[in-house]
């Protein structure tokens, strides 16, 4: 088994906010429009979580993709122009820590080896990234959690 450090988390049935974008950088696309909706409700940061994924995923031949940006909050939250009410139904998951962007490539291909090697199969719910640093300046100061779905 490879020597990444891994930890066995249930995350519970949320509600969130979701924001989109799609193209070559949709991270920023989504995040931004999050973080606007955020500050116009004066949400507490600290307060929630923050989700993310790609949706739909890279492609070859193609620079551009989606991604789905997510904030914990609480039920009866109404949507907003960018922004949409959600269920997350929770589930189990695998998860790792990446403190360096530009390694995060890198960390899911050994999170998805560690999983190959387990005891675990591969689940159908969403993987996932957590963000701890939402607020942060610069992409180096991102820490995340990576979650990879998973069934014993």
């Amino acid at each position: 088994m490879s020597g990444l450090s891994v930890r066995i988390v249930e995350l519970e049935p949320t509600v969130v906010a979701s924001a989109y974008g799609f193209g070559d950088q949709p991270e920023m696309q989504a995040w931004e429009t999050l973080l606007s909706w955020v500050k116009s409700k004066d949400f507490k940061v600290k307060n929630h979580r923050f989700f993310g994924f790609n949706n739909p995923s890279p492609s070859p031949g193609s620079p551009n993709y989606g991604y789905e940006q997510w904030m914990t909050v609480d039920q009866g939250e109404k949507p907003a122009e960018g922004i949409e009410i959600k269920e997350f139904s929770g589930g189990l998951y695998a998860v790792t820590r990446c403190e360096n962007l530009q390694q995060i490539t890198q960390i899911w291909k050994q999170l998805a080896v560690w999983r190959e090697e387990s005891k675990y199969q591969e689940a159908s719910h969403q993987w996932l990234e957590e963000c701890f640093t939402p607020e942060a300046a610069r992409l180096e100061d991102f820490i995340f959690d990576l979650y990879a779905p998973i069934v014993k």
